[in-house]
């Protein structure tokens, strides 16, 4: 990209610095004009969208080499590298390659299959065994893998049908002869009747609450602009929106650890793309949402080669068609135009985005069978706030992105500014979900399943109340400009600057008196205005001075105090640091005891940096085994956070399960209590799907 970047006139990089969204298509056009005529250009399209040139191709050598070590490995004992190495080895292995006439991706699968069930993963070494079978059903190795699995998991009667399965296919004497071994073996210990079980059910279940018949309606408003309100009232804890993204794209620095279609993160039996190397996803059915079922492996028509019994063949015939049963494909293979080409590892994440809404507008178009146009997706609303450099390196991205799109979708992609300026700066995923504005004080709580987005109304709402979620408890803390600052960079806010200033105008007067106070620094006679005010509504008889309590009269030197403040802070972040890398010193400990006891006599009793170090503090008993205290000082952070958020925040729910897992260490029979508790906060908060959003909890509710 410097290299085109550095041929590109000083005449062409004036005018795409003084463009606007309106005149996009024009800049847009004289740039595709302009680099048509570089042979640099079309060579770097060349590398980055034809498939002969990828990075990321299939190799068969590579495949088998990364096999060898592993098979090395797993001979030593070394699992955890035989793990890695048959990984990467699926990864790059081509999916149609035989060796020794089988399937090299199903003989990696096995393989990994005996890894994991040596390290005591047998749940993984099962998902293994049915990968490697939806390849290849006959491949007796596989079968003998999975009953070895389902043995280990007190899956009995499976495995016994499993062993059978691979009893019938095994050609070698010595491998019946082990087979017959293992099944006398678990019909002699367990005296389980011989007969096939139902099929194992391999599909994975989401729970999902019934979303209410909400009616939303987008509305303008003064000091937010556009935001979202109901029509009717809303009953605490109602789901009232779910939404699937239109695009989403995982960050590159996610790209090893997280699933490329859920977002989750990767178990240890990884699933790579079956036709690139790049994409990685945590199960079969998240490749098949993204690539599309289109290039999968399918053996249902396949004939076994085997003669098996009624029962068995039945058997047989449940375990690999539940495999890929019921795969409702509702997004678009978003992963599909991007496989085995260069580009979408060479350009920006959010350029990488705009192609995937781009491709998924076609898509629609062709299903609905309407003429081909590129919707407009309006992500342009922060593009005057860009400097001259982030301008030309969005066109120079844009242009290539619609060049790359260009070869795989031809006519559907016109090659004018029009269609390019379409991509454009901004990750809107969430079309609806993002129309809803922030509050300090929310009335809805979103939060995610997998790609989905869900928003619930945490209070009673009434009809024409504006809906209003929250970024986190430590916005609210921050002034309007660090607020105004975050958003723009994180989400390309725009404001509307004297709404929020007249608004910001009016919040700096906490009791409504009408006091012509202005937005900047408070004068000492406005101080003294607002504080007689005060006086007055609590009765107060004590004289306004400067450093004097309103309440008891006391002076307090205020730079004192801070000085105080600052100085217990720096004990208490000390002790933070020591956390986050496992460790707790007697030392830092007793500071941080002592720095407690300082906040606490110059600050507020409910102050947010009191509940932060009490909380810290138990962090650190809690390390070093002394249970009660942790317990204590957890009970006192939760205190002081009931006063600042109320008593069902989900700030408090997040504490109560620190302190619920103190007392069940310490057998204190209150955490009854705190666990009914936590249920409540966590549904108001979560409905029915706060177990799979926090699979933990339930060990919470199951334990004594």
């Amino acid at each position: 990209m410097e290299k085109l970047k550095s041929r590109i006139t000083e005449t062409l990089i004036l005018s795409i610095s003084q463009s606007n969204p309106n005149n996009l298509p024009n800049t847009c056009s004289s740039l595709l004009h302009f680099l048509n005529h570089l042979p640099l250009f079309h060579q770097m399209i060349e590398d980055l969208a034809h498939t002969n040139t990828s990075l990321c191709l299939k190799n068969d050598d590579s495949a088998l080499e990364f096999k060898l070590k592993g098979n090395n490995c797993f001979s030593n004992g070394d699992n955890s590298n035989a793990l890695n190495f048959y990984t990467q080895a699926l990864r790059v292995a081509p999916r149609d390659v035989d060796v020794m006439g089988k399937n090299l991706v199903a003989t990696l699968y096995v393989n990994r299959a005996a890894v994991l069930q040596k390290m005591g993963l047998y749940l993984e070494s099962l998902r293994d065994c049915n990968r490697a079978l939806a390849i290849c059903r006959s491949y007796s190795k596989a079968w003998y893998r999975r009953g070895k699995a389902n043995t280990s998991m007190g899956n009995y009667n499976d495995a016994v049908c499993d062993l059978k399965v691979s009893l019938c296919m095994e050609q070698s004497l010595s491998g019946k002869r082990q087979i017959e071994g293992e099944l006398k073996l678990i019909l002699g210990q367990n005296n389980r009747e011989e007969f096939p079980p139902n099929g194992i059910k391999c599909k994975e279940s989401d729970i999902y609450d019934q979303l209410q018949d909400i009616q939303l309606q987008c509305v303008e408003t003064e000091t937010k602009g556009r935001g979202m309100v109901s029509l009717t009232d809303i009953p605490q804890a109602t789901l009232l929106h779910a939404e699937e993204p239109y695009a989403a794209i995982v960050s590159k620095n996610c790209r090893e650890t997280h699933c490329h279609f859920c977002f989750n993160e990767l178990p240890v039996d990884i699933v790579p793309c079956s036709s690139c190397s790049m994409a990685l996803y945590c199960s079969q059915l998240c490749q098949i949402h993204a690539r599309g079922q289109d290039q999968q492996f399918h053996t249902k028509n396949h004939d076994i080669g085997f003669d098996l019994s009624g029962d068995l063949e039945n058997y047989v015939a449940s375990v690999t068609e539940a495999i890929d049963d019921g795969v409702n494909i509702k997004q678009n293979a978003e992963h599909k135009h991007e496989c085995g080409v260069n580009w979408p590892a060479a350009l920006p994440a959010e350029i990488v985005l705009a192609g995937r809404a781009i491709v998924k507008s076609i898509e629609q178009n062709r299903h609905f069978n309407e003429s081909s146009s590129i919707v407009n997706l309006e992500l342009c609303h922060n593009y005057l706030q860009l400097d001259t450099e982030a301008k030309l390196e969005l066109h120079i991205s844009s242009v290539v992105l619609m060049k790359c799109l260009h070869h795989c979708y031809r006519s559907d992609i016109p090659l004018n500014g029009d269609t390019i300026s379409q991509v454009r700066v901004g990750q809107t995923i969430y079309l609806a979900g993002s129309l809803y504005n922030h509050s300090c004080q929310p009335n809805i709580h979103t939060y995610f399943l997998s790609r989905t987005l869900y928003i619930r109304a945490i209070e009673f709402v009434a009809a024409g109340h504006p809906l209003e979620l929250s970024y986190g408890p430590q916005v609210g803390q921050w002034s309007c400009n660090k607020r105004q600052s975050s958003l723009k960079e994180q989400y390309a806010f725009v404001f509307l600057d004297s709404s929020v200033a007249n608004y910001e105008q009016q919040k700096i007067n906490p009791f409504s008196c009408g006091l012509p106070l202005q937005v900047g620094r408070l004068k000492h006679d406005e101080v003294k205005r607002v504080a007689s005010f005060l006086c007055e509504e609590t009765g107060s008889t004590h004289e306004i001075k400067t450093g004097f309590c309103l309440s008891c009269g006391a002076f307090r030197d205020l730079e004192a105090s801070n000085a105080v403040v600052k100085k217990a802070e720096i004990c208490i972040r000390r002790l933070e640091g020591l956390l986050d890398s496992g460790e707790c010193h007697n030392a830092a400990l007793s500071n941080a005891l002592r720095s407690l006891d300082l906040l606490k006599s110059a600050l507020h009793p409910y102050n947010k940096k009191v509940a932060e170090a009490e909380d810290y503090i138990a962090q650190a008993f809690c390390l070093i085994g002394e249970l009660q205290r942790s317990r204590d000082h957890c009970q006192a952070s939760i205190k002081i956070l009931e006063k600042l958020y109320g008593d069902d925040h989900i700030v408090i729910g997040n504490e109560m399960v620190k302190l619920a897992s103190i007392q069940l260490c310490l057998g204190d029979h209150a955490v009854e209590e705190t666990r009914n508790r936590i249920s409540l906060i966590f549904s108001q908060h979560y409905g029915s799907q706060v177990d799979a959003v926090f699979p933990h909890l339930q060990f919470l509710k199951r334990s004594v």
